[in-house]
Order: C-alpha cells, then structure tokens, then sequence
C-alpha cells in the first residue's frame, strides 16, 4: 500500500496533466510562434549543455574514479553542490561571474561571446545545475570497471588513451549515458538559474524564454486555462524524449 501510494503520488499529477488539453487545443498551441520557439530553444539548449558536460566532465569522472588525492571527498561534495544550492541563487551566482562586467563576462566578451540574455547563457544555466548527475552516473560506470582490465592492456603495450577508448569507455557507456539521460532531463526543466542570466533570447528571429519559465508567466498572467496546453506539450515531448532515450539504453544493455 504504501508502494502503491507513492507510485500514484508521482503518476497521478503527470497523467492529469497530460489528459487535460484536447489534440485540436494542443495542436493550435503548438502552431503559436511563442510556443514552438520556446520548445526548440529549450530542447536544443538542454542537447548542448549535455554535449558540453560529456567533454567536460567525464574526464573528470575518471580522474576521481581511478586517483585518491588529498581533500578528494571534499571536491566530490564541491561538485554536487548545484543540486543542493536554490536555483535561483544558482542564476546569481552564475551572474556574478559571466555577466558583463565581471572577469569571465568581460574575458569572452572579447572574444565576442556574452552569456547575459542569449543561447550561451542558458546553455551555462542549464549546464551549471545538471552536470553533477553526469559526473556522479560516469565516475560510478568507471569505478565498475576491473582496474586489472587496463592494467593488462598496457602490459600487453597498449597506450592509455588506447586503454580508455577500447576498454574503460566501452565498459563504462552505459552508466555515462544514463547520466548524459538525467543531465539533460533536468537541464531542459531548469528554471530559476535561466531566470537569472538569460530571460529571453535570441533564437530564430525570436526572442523567447526557455518553456517552463513560458509556463510560468503564462500561468501567472492568463491562469490555468492559457498554461495548461504548454505544460501538457512540454511534458509530453520530454516524456517521449525520455522513454526513447531509456529504451536505447536498455537494449545496450541486453545486446
């Protein structure tokens, strides 16, 4: 019973949601200029932060899967400290540092890239909040791997960047892109920290906001009835988005 009531509790909001607006009500939705833009924006922005989390953090899920150094449970706590922090104060701090008149703001603003109001802010916001999931799913694929596995390649003369792309990475995928899943599941539901740094943006000839902050205003301007049919789209796309992603993962696992 007590199973029972925290399936329903999860499944329950998310079918009613998803049930409340007719095909014709989404589909005239979904033609608005506002909401398909907002929807790309959000999709493609979360498909970049994933991107850029995978290059970025799983060398640093194997460094702190196969090396012990001093204060290593520290930095481990330091990396998941997005998840813990509020996601607004993630959008200030994020501010602080890449806005336009700070060092980093300033340093690539040379370089003609700001992150205050355009795609590059998002992509940073989003990023900031969900890449600890990435981390943590790749550094737990990376401490599965038989550590003798590589030892035995090398001594047979293999390299290690041979090692790592022929034997770790392999072993290990299924776990990164489970977390790759997660990280961008979260990054394309984040908020607060958009808020922040990148309220509207160019994208397309448009400047729309991300979907769940266009949920929000619309809910906060029109009421339930003009939000309700973009909170049904986008919880659909991401539900559809998810399943398939899972499913590709499942059959990894059973080939």
């Amino acid at each position: 019973m007590l199973a029972l009531l925290i399936v329903l509790f999860i499944f329950v909001p998310v079918i009613k949601t998803a049930t409340s607006s007719s095909p014709t009500t989404l589909w005239d939705t979904l033609r608005e200029s506002e909401v398909y833009t907002s929807i790309l924006l959000t999709m493609c922005a979360g498909l970049i932060a994933t991107g850029v989390g995978l290059v970025l953090g799983v060398p640093l899920a194997y460094l702190l899967a196969r090396h012990d150094f001093r204060g290593k449970r520290i930095f481990e706590g330091l990396i998941d400290v997005p998840i813990v922090i509020p996601h607004s104060a993630a959008g200030i701090a994020l501010l602080f540092v890449f806005g336009r008149q700070f060092f980093f703001g300033k340093l690539f603003g040379h370089m003609g890239i700001t992150f205050v109001d355009t795609l590059a802010g998002v992509v940073i916001a989003m990023m900031f909040v969900s890449v600890p999931f990435l981390i943590d799913s790749a550094r737990d694929g990376f401490k599965a791997v038989d550590v003798r596995l590589e030892k035995v390649a090398r001594t047979l003369g293999a390299s290690p960047w041979r090692v790592f792309f022929r034997i770790t990475l392999p072993l290990a995928w299924r776990s990164i892109f489970s977390g790759s899943v997660m990280m961008w599941a979260r990054a394309v539901s984040e908020f607060g920290a958009v808020l922040i740094l990148a309220y509207h943006v160019p994208f397309f000839g448009e400047h729309p906001t991300v979907a769940p902050i266009l949920v929000a205003d619309r809910f906060a301007c029109f009421g339930l009835d003009y939000a309700g049919p973009v909170a049904v789209l986008v919880i659909l796309i991401s539900l559809v988005a998810f399943v398939v992603l899972r499913s590709v993962a499942l059959r990894g696992e059973k080939t």
